[in-house]
């Protein structure tokens, strides 16, 4: 029995250090909410892209707001993110923000048609299967190239699985009242009736993204899923709240969103962070679903923004307990913008 026993320890040990072996880590990069042309970053954005590019990254994943929101959505701003994306050496992902479509209906946005500029987006740069960067990756896509929700993408490295879902800022293209239909906007109220229809088809479409990827991810037997978006869907709020509807004021178009990715979360035995931006400053915390009942296997992850041009850094692990590992990267040639010098 002792000497049964020694051999399936011995065993166990060695499996142990074949499958240690075996595994790969990798890095990621992640970035979003720059260039800001009313935060002079243009100047910046070169030193950051070098420092990425002199990283030893697998991909990025920017996590929207191409330009401000507070200038107009003219075709350039979309052909200069592409070439901002380009030149990166790395596969690059990109993730749709607010002020890139969902803003765009603004006066000081052009007063755009929002719905036509998203059209705009998902035909010109989601034309291919293909993601941004010198080098380039396969993505999987919810959609057919250049049609509706060709932007949801997913793929898959060594145990972890990344889901990128166009859930943006300003209420997710949610519009409640008259008010917030027509405030310095150039929206009719039959564009904010059009607004509201788009807005229930993607919010279904990405929760059904969502939890196919959750599925997928557990028959693969991934340890971790990282879900990114760019909308802040009601994290910036005192840590002490606990009240769930303070929690969505003004934030209802996200309430199906959080439901499904709560359900989801506590379905799955491994790590799921959720990425996003809007707020631009950086952050890690578990505030799911309140400041008093944590989910354990949930981390936000809050990335850099205009005025802070800097990226994370991600470590991929599938064997570590947290699968994913949050560096910030502080562009030395960027502190001094970031401290206001």
């Amino acid at each position: 029995m002792s000497r049964t026993l020694l051999s399936l320890t011995v065993c166990a040990a060695a499996l142990t250090c074949a499958v240690s072996a075996n595994a790969q880590s990798y890095s990621i990069g992640l970035w979003g909410d720059m260039p800001y042309a009313k935060a002079a970053d243009a100047p910046f954005i070169p030193a950051l892209l070098e420092d990425m590019n002199a990283s030893d990254i697998a991909f990025s994943i920017y996590d929207g707001d191409i330009k401000d929101g507070s200038s107009e959505c003219t075709d350039a701003v979309y052909t200069d993110a592409t070439a901002m994306f380009n030149s990166l050496k790395a596969p690059v992902i990109y993730v749709l923000g607010d002020n890139e479509w969902t803003d765009c209906h603004r006066t000081n946005n052009g007063g755009y048609d929002n719905l036509e500029r998203l059209d705009h987006i998902r035909k010109t740069m989601f034309s291919t299967t293909g993601s941004f960067g010198m080098a380039k990756m396969d993505l999987e896509h919810q959609g057919a190239a250049g049609e509706k929700f060709v932007e949801n993408t997913r793929t898959q490295k060594d145990g972890a699985m990344f889901v990128g879902l166009n859930v943006p800022g300003s209420n997710n293209n949610k519009v409640n009242d008259e008010k917030s239909c027509t405030k310095k906007s150039a929206r009719t109220p039959e564009q904010c009736a059009a607004d509201n229809a788009e807005y229930t088809e993607r919010d279904a479409a990405n929760i059904a993204w969502m939890q196919a990827s959750f599925a997928k991810a557990k028959a693969d037997g991934d340890k971790g899923i990282m879900i990114v978006v760019q909308g802040d869907v009601g994290f910036d709020i005192p840590e002490t709240e606990d009240d769930s509807e303070a929690r969505m004021a003004d934030k209802d178009g996200y309430a199906a969103f959080l439901d499904a990715l709560i359900a989801e979360t506590k379905a799955f035995d491994g790590q799921v962070a959720l990425v996003h931006g809007d707020t631009h400053y950086f952050k890690i915390d578990k505030p799911l679903p309140d400041a008093t009942h944590m989910l354990s296997n949930f981390t936000r992850v809050q990335t850099f923004g205009s005025p802070n041009v800097h990226w994370i850094k991600v470590d991929v692990d599938a064997t570590s307990r947290n699968v994913f590992t949050f560096s910030p990267m502080i562009v030395a040639a960027n502190a001094t913008k970031t401290l206001g010098e």
